[in-house]
Order: structure tokens, then sequence, then C-alpha cells
């Protein structure tokens, strides 16, 4: 198993600040999620005293950011299959299983919340299986930690996968729906940039049902802000996206998550404001 990295942004203003969860590479072949994460990271530094926005959001939140989640995975679908044959590649853990040839678990199963149940498989050979046990792969316990451990400072989840062009948020399980966390902000957002068009709303309705999700997860353990993003495209280019397209997609995609994240901080502010001892 490869080391999971994870980093940590911000201004060291002051302790328990407010902070965003980003993660990418949940899904092996889902590539322009890692590339996101990267860009996040530099854009993040490179602008900070030159965007106002971005240096508010420094100075006043932490970013933790996980550029690949599923790092074996990604590296397999890097090294080991053709990239010709890439659409055979899964999005999987690369996780041994004794009873068959099948290796690997959908990490956005694996996650205690309705776990195996509607939109998640039994069977190890199957794309979508659920694995053993809820957080049964190292990578989801050890992100589960974590979340667990600083679920009073981290008030956003953001989840990066492709690809469909969508904007999600719980629940992923069932056909009902929380209350609607801006996201309409940050699809304006998106469509700012270059006038591409992102789908948004209830991952089960908007996407289809699945259970086991990392954003439901996030949710039901206190993360009031829980999204995930299907980035380009829309099934032209596929897991197999352009050189060209990563910088627009990129770039749109930053200012969605600055949405979202001046969102939180204006919801912090306000409870500050209301509840002075916050």
């Amino acid at each position: 198993l490869h080391l999971i990295s994870c980093v940590q942004l911000g201004k060291r203003s002051r302790p328990q600040k407010k902070a965003v969860w980003i993660d990418c590479g949940v899904h092996a072949r889902e590539w322009i999620g890692p590339a996101f994460c990267q860009w996040f990271v530099k854009e993040a530094i490179g602008s900070y005293q030159y965007d106002s926005v971005m240096t508010r959001l420094l100075n006043q939140l932490n970013f933790y950011v996980m550029p690949v989640f599923n790092v074996d995975g990604y590296r397999y679908s890097w090294t080991t299959v053709l990239l010709w044959t890439h659409s055979t590649v899964t999005g999987k853990t690369r996780s041994k299983n004794h009873k068959f040839h099948c290796r690997g678990v959908d990490a956005n199963r694996n996650w205690k919340v309705k776990w195996c149940d509607e939109g998640a498989s039994s069977h190890p050979c199957d794309d979508t299986y659920c694995g053993p046990y809820p957080e049964s792969e190292p990578e989801v316990k050890a992100v589960a930690k974590f979340l667990r451990k600083h679920k009073k400072r981290i008030k956003a989840y953001i989840s990066i996968h492709a690809y469909a062009q969508m904007l999600l948020y719980p629940y992923s399980y069932k056909y009902a729906s929380i209350p609607n966390f801006s996201s309409h902000n940050a699809v304006t957002a998106l469509y700012s940039a270059y006038g591409v068009r992102y789908r948004y709303g209830p991952a089960s309705t908007t996407l289809y049902v699945s259970s086991g999700s990392s954003i439901d997860w996030a949710y039901r353990n206190g993360i009031p802000y829980a999204f995930a993003f299907e980035l380009r495209d829309t099934g032209y280019f596929g897991f197999l996206l352009p050189e060209s397209l990563i910088n627009p997609t990129c770039t749109e995609t930053m200012r969605a998550v600055k949405a979202i994240a001046s969102g939180l901080l204006k919801k912090c502010e306000t409870d500050r404001d209301r509840f002075p001892y916050i």
C-alpha cells in the first residue's frame, strides 16, 4: 500500500479555524480529479495576497486537500494498463480478495452509511463492489478517521469525480434532499468561466441511487456542506479528457470551490454574529 498524502493550506492566524476538506482520485480512472487537486494547491498558494477572495479564504479557513485518495488504483491505471485499454480499468482500489481473482472495492460504496444497499454490489468482481464490510479499505478507513477526529472544525466536504458535468449533494441512497447549500452559486461560478453548464441537485435523482457514499457519510456525521463534483465532459471524451481541456476544467472548478468556501465563510461569520461564543 502506498502512502496517502494530505496537504493543509491556510494562514496560521488562530487555532480551531473552520475547515474545508477536498479529495480527488477516489476512482482510479478519473484522472482529471487528481489534476484539479494539484491545480487547487498551486493556484491557492500562488494567488494568495493577489486574489482578494483567495486571500480571505486562506486567512479565515483551513483547507485539507488529498490529491489522490485511491493511490494504488491510480498508479495501476497509469503504469499497468495501456492507454488504449483504459476503458477496461475500473475505479476500484487494489485490495486482494481471497475467494475471487478480482481485485479492489469501489471506495465510494465503502462508507458506513446504508452500506451495500441499493446502488452497490456485494460481488467482488463488480465495479460497484461495496467491500466485505464498511471501511474495509484502508483508504476509506484513514479518511473517515481523520474526518471524525476533526469534525467539529471541518464544515465542508468536497469530493472531485468525473465525468458528467454535475454538482451533487446528499442524499445518494434515497430520494430525498437536504436543504440546498448554495449549490446554485457554485454552478453559476462554473458557468461564468466558459459557459459550460453543470446540472445540480441531490445525487440520487440527478445521477443515480448509490449507497455507502462519502457525501452521505460526511453529512450524516455532522459536516453540513457535502458536495461531489462530476467534472467534464458529458461522454465524448469520457475518462480520457484531453490535455487541452485540463486547464479550462480546473479553472471553472476552482471558481466553484471558491464559491462554496465563500458561502461557508459567510455562514460562519453570521453564526458568530448571532452567537459570539462560537
